[in-house]
């Protein structure tokens, strides 16, 4: 058996699959859409066909409702590979501190007895501290859980989940003055470094081979880091191939924190 401590064991005897989860990639962030208390007895209704391995509430509750052993009904496609925190909150929400704290904790604890990298990652084939939309049609196709105001949280997360478990975070980076208005497929000495914050952020796999040529594979991920923080890409545009200042300052900070 897998029991956090410190968090409330209230287990459901419906909506899970006793054993079969296989070696953890992550913990993957979702919101309730509801209370509490509320989630917490539609996990217990066998017409939910839902369930996760842990919850918060907004006041910074933390229980447990699957054994990690055991495989929670969460992302679909995901469930095999990922643990799974609810947390109290409608769309649109920021998680408090408390929440913040206890994801933390759950995060920390899976670097302890799992071997998950305190890291943030956009990919559901990734690993690290993950959230339900970045597996898309294969994870249900739950775009908007939890949504982009809890994505710009995770970095957080995995910054006071290093503070719990000692780990050396990455002395402050002061990112070199980005080349304004850089066109795609040109050379540029900046687009290595760009691709490497990019890998290091989550939102370039990490075996594409790094080029000077800003091309498609550049853009891609460019465009990917702009989806997910909308404040940062031109107003209505959803495939952005540039990056500005404070796009380019942002993503560092991601990448190598802050």
């Amino acid at each position: 058996m897998a029991r956090m401590p410190g968090a409330e064991w209230r287990p459901i005897a419906v909506n899970h699959t006793k054993g079969g989860q296989e070696a953890v990639r992550g913990v993957v962030v979702h919101i309730m859409a509801g209370t509490f208390e509320g989630t917490d007895s539609w996990f217990r209704n066998p017409a939910a066909k839902a369930s996760s391995h842990f919850g918060t509430s907004k006041s910074g509750k933390l229980r447990q409702w699957v054994d990690t052993a055991d495989r929670a009904w969460a992302q679909a496609g995901g469930n095999r590979t990922w643990l799974s925190v609810e947390n109290e909150g409608k769309g649109g929400d920021v998680l408090t501190d408390e929440q913040l704290d206890r994801i933390a904790e759950v995060l920390a604890w899976a670097h302890k007895t799992r071997g998950v990298p305190l890291q943030v990652t956009h990919d559901p084939n990734g690993k690290g501290l993950g959230y339900h939309a970045m597996g898309g049609s294969a994870w249900g196709g739950h775009t908007s859980c939890p949504g982009p105001r809890i994505v710009a949280q995770l970095a957080e997360i995995v910054a006071r989940a290093k503070k719990l478990t000692g780990t050396t975070a990455p002395k402050p980076y002061t990112p070199p003055a980005f080349p304004k208005g850089l066109a795609p497929n040109k050379a540029k000495p900046s687009a290595v470094t760009l691709q490497r914050a990019l890998k290091k952020a989550g939102y370039m796999p990490s075996s594409v081979k790094e080029s000077p040529n800003y091309g498609p594979q550049t853009q891609a991920a460019v465009a990917k880091f702009h989806n997910a923080h909308t404040q940062y890409r031109a107003k209505g545009v959803t495939r952005d191939p540039a990056i500005g200042p404070k796009g380019w300052a942002a993503l560092f900070r991601l990448a190598y924190g802050k």
